[in-house]
């Protein structure tokens, strides 16, 4: 019997649920949560890998698959125009969503649980806006 799938933390479910190209499109390319949440931890708020898995709660080499997959899957999109669709994976949402540093920069992280981190230090400081 297989060991059940760690869950992955995500802050927040994306606004926009997938993306499609102009013109004619046939293929699909389906992102999860996960890989969702380490491209916009890592990409959009410069997280180390290592940041990231504290993060989501799961192991560096965790991070390190599941963004190599989310960047081929992204390209892929792109590359070749094909829709991109953003769902399912095996996920959990944060307890304090509405309220964790890691989704909007409005709390320090003593206060979502999460563990501190560099970035949510310097933005606790107001070092970083």
């Amino acid at each position: 019997m297989a060991r059940p799938k760690k869950l992955r933390r995500i802050c927040a479910y994306p606004k926009v649920m997938g993306f499609r190209p102009f013109g004619d499109y046939a293929e699909v390319v389906d992102l999860t949560f996960d890989e969702y949440e380490v491209m916009r931890l890592m990409d959009t708020l410069g997280y180390s890998q290592e940041e990231c898995a504290i993060q989501m709660d799961i192991a560096r080499s965790t991070v390190a698959s599941i963004y190599n997959s989310a960047r081929t899957k992204t390209a892929d999109a792109i590359i070749y125009g094909k829709s991109l669709v953003i769902h399912g994976g095996d996920i959990e949402l944060c307890k304090g969503s509405s309220t964790c540093c890691g989704k909007c920069g409005k709390t320090a992280c003593k206060d979502c649980g999460h563990g501190e981190s560099i970035l949510c230090s310097a933005k606790a400081a107001n070092r970083i806006i």
